[in-house]
């Protein structure tokens, strides 16, 4: 019985991670926004509802399909529990050292007795670029040949006209979730290689990106 060579990266649909922008195996290019929260239940029944009618207003006026993605992981609070024990080896008196002994011994029974997760939110947004299907062997076929061919050499084969197409749509994203009360930020290359990974290594345990 012949075995399988795929391997795991047969498996993701990402061909390439460049200038933050992923860029699929079937051509396709997306990127990846981040937001905020938004503590909904304190807001006023007012406030609630102007955030609902922004929102709404901001999905219809779209002409190109989103996804939202929530990731949800447990916090891992050993980076803290680490830092508090440095403060515990500054301290110069006895009272101080047993106040911050008995706080990190109650951080590690709180968690112990409880999941503290995380949630982080990303809009993915998605631009396919058109796709041209001639005959190579016929006059407009050599045409699109040519055009593809130059556009390779002097725009790697269309990466900036494309890009700038989708940056477009992001910022329609970032301009409608700012006037929900959301801030957006759009991720760079690095994070979004560690957003990959972090999806792909879910047994992982990092300190969770930050909005600036």
């Amino acid at each position: 019985m012949a075995q399988s060579t795929q391997t795991t990266q047969d498996f993701v649909p990402v061909q390439e991670v460049r200038d933050g922008i992923m860029t699929l195996k079937n051509g396709g290019m997306r990127a990846t926004v981040m937001a905020s929260s938004l503590n909904f239940a304190l807001k006023s029944s007012d406030e609630q509802a102007a955030i609902l009618m922004q929102f709404q207003n901001f999905l219809n006026s779209l002409d190109f399909s989103v996804q939202i993605f929530v990731q949800s992981k447990k916090l891992d609070i050993r980076p803290y529990i680490a830092l508090l024990e440095d403060r515990l080896k500054e301290q110069t008196t006895d009272l101080m050292k047993i106040q911050v002994q008995e706080y990190i011994e109650f951080i590690k029974a709180f968690v112990a007795d409880n999941d503290i997760m995380t949630k982080s939110f990303f809009v993915i947004i998605p631009y396919d670029p058109p796709i041209i299907s001639t005959n190579k062997n016929s006059f407009l076929g050599m045409l699109t040949k040519s055009k593809t061919s130059k556009l390779s050499k002097e725009e790697g084969g269309g990466f900036a006209e494309y890009r700038s197409q989708l940056e477009q749509r992001v910022a329609i994203v970032e301009q409608g979730l700012a006037r929900c009360g959301v801030r957006a930020a759009e991720l760079g290359t690095e994070e979004v290689v560690e957003l990959l990974y972090k999806l792909f290594n879910p047994g992982e345990t990092e300190k969770p990106m930050q909005i600036a």
